[in-house]
């Protein structure tokens, strides 16, 4: 059987849940990967209220909808992020003047959404990390190992006591490997491991798009790090593909600016070699659903939702149960 296609809701947090579940179905999806919006997914709520999520999940069911993941990406990024005006949107307005209210909030979310998501029904939960350490990339002003080591070690003592919590219920948490997190490549993401001790909770949500411009071997990861991959978007991207006036870095321009060397693509019509990708998913075994986050400025979204379950569905096929030549000379 072919996985789960599902839609990440982030991109849609404008649009009201039962509005989303109606668009989502009629288009034919098998359900959506729940953003911990306002809009649609309440994860405080969830977790104190079982009867909530049965709404939630009555909401989904009455158009043909399922869950397998929640998505807690802004919520986590506060963990271990500096925090800065740029951050104020993702935490209560009362908190956003004071960073270490706003990351004792946000740790104290992330906990939540590990017992949302089992009261759910859901055993994944995605999200970011947020990094101390982002800003020393470039290691110019010079950077020595003890700070970038330092900074792993912050991450884990801010993060295995909610991964803790997320081991007591049953989830797992899935880092999106992602540039500004404290894994943005396969180095960081096996240093991140390494410093949190292998922590049963603790794996990947795989999004190649992060990954290829980078030069980073998407595929590579998928076989590195097999175990620890909980939950796979689709997200395309393109890149080399700019006039020379701006690098990998982005040149302070926005996305969907022709200049870009990089940008994400609606699946299907960029550089990501996604046969290649599902051939790996199906060597380590993942049988998770295939979720799509689109992201692409120039296309209409509603289109793009239309043409990326089309790709997917085209896309994906199950592993052989049998060598193909096992029948010969019977």
């Amino acid at each position: 059987m072919a996985r789960k296609v599902t839609i990440c809701s982030l991109q849609w947090g404008d649009v009201p849940l039962k509005k989303l579940c109606e668009t989502i179905g009629e288009i034919g999806y098998d359900g959506i990967e729940l953003g911990v919006v306002p809009n649609h997914f309440d994860v405080e709520k969830a977790a104190k209220s079982k009867s909530y999520c049965d709404d939630v999940r009555g909401t989904l069911a009455e158009h043909g909808l399922g869950c397998w993941a929640i998505s807690a990406h802004l919520q986590g990024q506060l963990v271990c992020d500096v925090l800065d005006e740029r951050h104020a949107g993702f935490a209560p307005k009362a908190l956003r003047k004071d960073p270490k209210a706003m990351r004792a909030w946000a740790v104290k979310m992330m906990k939540f959404s590990a017992k949302a998501a089992r009261n759910l029904g859901v055993g994944v939960v995605n999200g970011f990390t947020g990094s101390p350490i982002w800003h020393m990339l470039y290691s110019f002003p010079p950077v020595t190992r003890e700070m970038v080591a330092e900074g792993y070690r912050a991450v884990a003592k801010a993060w295995k006591p909610i991964l803790d919590v997320f081991k007591d219920e049953g989830v797992k948490f899935a880092l999106e490997v992602h540039p500004t997190e404290i894994a943005f490549d396969i180095a960081s993401a096996q240093r991140t491991l390494e410093a949190l001790d292998g922590h049963p909770a603790f794996g990947f949500n795989y999004d190649p798009s992060h990954l290829g411009y980078q030069g980073v071997d998407y595929v590579k990861f998928i076989r590195m790090f097999g175990d620890r991959i909980f939950h796979v978007h689709v997200k395309d991207a393109w890149w080399g593909h700019g006039d020379g006036t701006v690098g990998v870095f982005g040149g302070h321009v926005d996305f969907g600016d022709p200049r870009r060397y990089w940008d994400f693509r609606s699946p299907g019509r960029g550089d990501v070699n996604f046969e290649e990708i599902i051939v790996a998913l199906n060597d380590v075994g993942y049988s998770g659903p295939l979720s799509v986050e689109w992201e692409d400025s120039r296309m209409d979204r509603l289109h793009g939702a239309r043409e990326s379950l089309d790709f997917v569905r085209r896309l994906d096929f199950s592993p052989s149960a049998a060598a193909f030549d096992s029948t010969f000379g019977k």
